[in-house]
């Protein structure tokens, strides 16, 4: 099948979906889209990994990428270069020696106004401390020691009840979690939370109002003193055989019962929609679902919607699987390779085009082609694996689009001239806590 072939899905998630070609839709003119700027990396000190923020109070956001050392899935990292929009350094960090450009999980390395004096630092964790970088000098302005093998990935939390994140989550690859305050300290470890394995991101969430986040931990939702709030058990899926992989807010409630969320689980081949404490509101089975995104896709459907994409695939079997709120494939959209995606709104309608990094192209809710991100031919490099991020990059609150690549030559990014400001606005750069899950 070709990419971009349209399949509505007619059946509900108990069994595989049956599978049914779409009325002929007149498609939407495509256009090429040109790179607004495009960023040579500097060549040393840059890694695959890339953030953004701004970090000189300029208004304006700066590039971090960065590199990182894999010892048998034991990963640290290993130097940081900061870059304005016009490709200049800022500063650079680390040992450019040692460590690589290659990327298959997240780098611990974030942008975060950390001490909320409305500047943001480079937080990062390298082998055996977490370091904290002035953001518009690279001056190392601290570092605490961190547990052996605790740098898989760094998220900020708001664990102590404060008016803001400053507690921090680390962890090794699949199995230990630590929280730590601002100052180093151990709050609380916990090892395979409710006796699985961790996800790739702890992703902190307040569930019940009380100021202070809880932790979803894999299949675990931990309170915010580190104790197990709830473990999710599936009616479908053998889920020892694999761990939670993604897991997104799809909706928050007044009470636990009202949240949504949504939950992959990799290598149990299943994806899941649960309420605030854990129960399944639907599952469904026999794909290796991977990361979600969330937001209204198809503007003829109540609620939000989600986009999932499908890994271990040949090449040109790339799936993207748009699902409602009831657990209904509504759309599939086939491409060489939908690894990473992202929503925003392109067109202005108010509705959520989906971003698939590797084609380069924006699909609606129908899964119809409406733009392609157009690439300088060196970075267009066949099975070189890209990945996409949002958020403002030019300085009008509308999230803007940046594809990098594993090459990582340049960052490429595309201004979007005619989606509509979100409320709030969007960030400058990428968010905290950013993932590629």
């Amino acid at each position: 099948m070709r990419a971009g072939t349209l399949l509505l899905a007619l059946s509900g998630p108990i069994g595989p979906p049956l599978e049914m070609a779409c009325a002929e839709v007149e498609p939407p003119p495509v256009a090429m889209v040109q790179p607004w700027r495009e960023i040579a990396l500097e060549p040393e000190y840059s890694g695959a990994w890339v953030v953004a923020g701004d970090l000189d109070d300029d208004r304006v956001p700066e590039i971090v990428s960065a590199r990182n050392v894999d010892r048998n899935d034991v990963h640290y990292t290993s130097a940081a270069v900061a870059q304005r929009l016009d490709g200049s350094v800022l500063w650079r960090w680390g040992d450019p020696g040692i460590g690589r450009r290659e990327l298959h999980h997240d780098v611990a390395c974030q942008v975060y106004d950390w001490d909320g004096d409305g500047r943001s630092e480079v937080v990062l964790c390298t082998e055996g401390f977490l370091v904290e970088l002035d953001g518009a000098t690279g001056r190392e302005r601290r570092r605490f020691p961190l547990p052996k093998d605790a740098t898989d990935c760094l998220v900020f939390a708001n664990l102590s009840g404060g008016p803001r994140a400053t507690d921090v989550l680390v962890k090794t690859r699949y199995t230990q979690i630590w929280a730590l305050d601002q100052r180093g300290r151990q709050l609380w470890t916990v090892e395979k939370p409710g006796g699985y394995l961790t996800a790739h991101q702890p992703v902190p969430i307040d569930l019940d109002g009380d100021g202070r986040d809880e932790v979803a931990a894999g299949y675990a939702m931990l309170e915010a003193d580190g104790r197990v709030r709830w473990l999710f058990h599936s009616r479908k899926i053998r889920q020892e055989r694999g761990h939670c992989d993604c897991f997104r807010l799809v909706r928050r409630g007044k009470t636990p019962a009202e949240f949504r969320f949504a939950m992959t689980l990799c290598g149990a081949n299943g994806i899941a929609l649960l309420d605030g404490n854990g129960q399944a509101i639907w599952e469904i089975d026999g794909e290796h679902f991977e990361s979600i995104d969330v937001g209204r896709i198809c503007p003829d459907l109540p609620g939000v919607q989600l986009a999932v994409d499908i890994d271990h695939r040949p090449w040109g079997d790339g799936p993207v699987w748009v699902i409602d709120e009831q657990g209904q494939v509504r759309t599939k959209i086939r491409t060489d390779y939908a690894r990473h995606h992202a929503l925003l709104d392109w067109t202005g309608d108010g509705v959520s085009e989906i971003v698939v990094a590797q084609s380069r192209s924006l699909y609606d809710g129908l899964g119809r082609r409406v733009a392609t991100l157009s690439m300088d031919p060196q970075d267009d490099l066949d099975g070189d694996e890209r990945l996409a991020l949002t958020g403002d990059f030019t300085g009008d609150g509308v999230p803007d689009v940046v594809l990098t690549t594993r090459a990582m030559r340049h960052v490429s990014i595309y201004r979007n001239e005619q989606g509509r400001k979100p409320d709030p606005p969007a960030p400058l750069g990428t968010e905290v806590n950013f993932t590629l899950y």
